[in-house]
């Protein structure tokens, strides 16, 4: 086993899960991970205790503008949650193992849904600029993958079967409280890809023409990590720019920060309204 996979094992989970257990009133069984320009969601959160990344032992440190890197425990819609505000990527050198390490403590906390969002690219040119996409699959070319290695048997089978990762259930409650809000939520496959570098207009063409609706640095590893642990899984990707390859422009990282802000507050509401249908079932 690589030295990475052990800094990143079942012990070192242990030793985080424990940390957090001193840190709430109730156990959370709902988790929100907040991506690019997305940690003012915590507004939502009748917030009970903060603790930072850094804090928490074994526990990597997001590097990236815009993530907090801060663990918070509430109350949101009358559900327990873990609101993580920020999250790690492969492009800032971490391993996957370290990038699905919050995770792996998530599961060791009995969270069983994990509410995942990012900042993405347009590549659908029904899509605009600051439309919310919920996630019906994804598309994965990092060349990575968090389960490479020895398997963990305590936290999931060898082979796990991805053919509906993003739940069904999960994601009709969103269209439908999307609708009751006068959101329109657009629904699509992401690509996720490992970065940092943008794409460059040919790989925008290949993208869309292999069924991308929209790309990303981040929410895949997680993703299978979550699969495995046998997390219900609920996604959305904020298009805060669109990836037009015909009549291409500079990407401007502050503006793409700006936008996955604006949309905070409406992603808070239908996130919230999701949890709301989840009490209520």
């Amino acid at each position: 086993m690589s030295e990475q996979e052990t800094m990143y094992d079942s012990s070192a989970v242990a030793a985080a899960a424990d940390f957090l257990r001193g840190h709430y009133r109730r156990p959370p069984r709902v988790a929100v991970m907040a991506g690019t320009g997305l940690g003012d969601m915590a507004g939502a959160l009748a917030a009970e205790a903060v603790v930072a990344y850094g804090d928490i032992p074994n526990f990597p440190v997001s590097t990236v503008p815009s993530h907090a890197g801060r663990w918070i425990f509430g109350r949101w819609a009358g559900q327990p949650v873990a609101l993580l505000q920020g999250r790690l990527h492969l492009y800032e050198g971490y391993s996957p193992q370290a990038v699905t390490f919050p995770i792996r403590v998530l599961q060791a906390l009995g969270v069983q849904t994990l509410v995942l969002t990012n900042a993405s690219g347009g590549l659908n040119p029904a899509f605009s600029c600051g439309d919310i996409m919920v996630l019906a699959d994804h598309i994965n070319l990092t060349g990575a993958n968090p389960l490479i290695g020895p398997n963990e048997d305590g936290w999931g089978p060898r082979f796990p079967d991805m053919t509906a990762a993003y739940h069904p259930t999960l994601r009709a409650s969103a269209q439908a409280e999307a609708g009751s809000l006068g959101i329109n939520l657009q629904t699509g496959v992401y690509a996720g890809l490992k970065g940092p570098s943008l794409e460059t207009p040919a790989e925008m063409r290949f993208l869309r023409t292999i069924g991308a609706d929209a790309v990303g640095f981040s929410t895949v590893m997680e993703t299978i990590a979550a699969v495995h642990g046998g997390m219900q899984i609920l996604a959305f990707a904020t298009i805060t720019n669109m990836c037009t390859p015909d009549a291409a422009q500079p990407a401007d990282v502050d503006a793409i920060i700006a936008v996955a802000q604006s949309a905070a507050p409406r992603l808070a509401a239908l996130i919230g309204g999701v949890l709301q249908r989840m009490a209520n079932r």
